[in-house]
């Protein structure tokens, strides 16, 4: 083990530099992905907000 507090500090420093990066790179890949935009999209057929039976029930219970 380094007893070097500088060492160890910039190996810390390299891993969470390293680890931004990669949640970076990752996320910019499924943005990529080609099924992305279509589970994003809203149905074509959505009318907006509606007001179903359960929506209802939660409404009622939250009083």
């Amino acid at each position: 083990m380094d007893k070097n507090p500088e060492t160890k500090a910039a190996s810390r420093r390299d891993f969470f530099k390293k680890t931004g990066l990669g949640v970076a790179v990752a996320a910019g890949a499924a943005g990529a992905a080609p099924g992305a935009a279509k589970a994003s999209a809203p149905a074509a057929d959505a009318a907006g907000y509606a007001e179903t039976a359960h929506v209802k029930t939660y409404y009622e219970l939250a009083k």
